[in-house]
């Protein structure tokens, strides 16, 4: 899938620069340099308009006060109304993630690059499961 003029693309939400440069091409992305926890309130906004979610706010094995980075994809458009099974999804997952100290608040450079190649690496098959769906 390629970006195309006049397309309505899903739309990647993420924190992390390494999947927003990787995936500019296969989705609108929405990237900003902020917590964890605001990525999840900026989706919960997103689903507030009516948007649904496409990938589990919380995917991996990663607790979420121990990565800094999240990429979550939502529908390219407002739907209809409310999904409420989304808005129950990220409202959970805002709770969840408030159970979770940051575990590490001074990650050396080198293992952010890590945590940052597992939120790609994450968010890329879901991307190509989702887009091969289509």
């Amino acid at each position: 899938m390629s970006l195309k003029e006049g397309a309505a693309l899903d739309k990647l939400i993420t924190n992390n620069p390494l999947a927003a440069k990787d995936f500019a091409d296969r989705c609108a992305v929405e990237y900003a340099d902020v917590s964890l926890r605001d990525i999840l309130v900026r989706v919960r906004d997103y689903v507030h308009k009516g948007h649904k979610l496409l990938t589990h706010p919380l995917s991996g094995s990663i607790k979420p006060g121990e990565t800094p980075y999240k990429s979550i994809l939502v529908s390219a458009a407002p739907g209809q109304g409310l999904d409420l099974p989304s808005l129950r999804i990220i409202e959970d997952s805002i709770v969840t993630c408030d159970k979770f100290p940051i575990k590490y608040p001074h990650i050396p450079e080198h293992v952010l690059a890590d945590f940052q190649e597992v939120d790609r690496t994450l968010i890329a098959g879901a991307l190509y499961k989702h887009s091969s769906s289509k």
